[in-house]
């Protein structure tokens, strides 16, 4: 059996006004846990990378996941508020390092501005 992995999600005034503490699964996608556990994240393209509306923060715990690949990356370029610890929540495949998560204040979807 495998041990689960922690994410605490920092308050978001929309999405978790509380903030968060989750388990998943090594192996699960981050997005997907977020689901799991009632945290409504925007995932416009249904989780194949192919937006940015599930960007996501990693605060802590990065360094024990894998490095975004190049098409995470050129998505990342649309996404509101970058910065160096910027992922796609659909991208991100839990390991068994606990995460620190922040949604950003904004997302764009593209699929809400027409």
């Amino acid at each position: 059996m495998t041990t689960p992995v922690l994410i605490t999600v920092l308050p978001h005034a929309a999405l978790c006004p509380q903030g968060a503490r989750i388990e998943a699964q090594p192996g699960d996608s981050l997005v997907d846990a977020l689901l799991t556990h009632g945290i409504a994240i925007e995932h416009a393209c249904e989780k194949v990378g192919a937006c940015a509306t599930c960007h996501v923060h990693v605060r802590s715990g990065g360094a024990s996941l894998k490095a975004p690949g190049t098409d995470e990356e050129d998505q990342l370029d649309a996404a509101w508020g970058l910065d160096a610890q910027s992922r796609l929540a659909c991208c991100v495949t839990l390991r068994d390092a606990p995460l620190t998560i922040e949604l950003p204040r904004y997302t764009k979807n593209h699929a809400r501005e027409r």
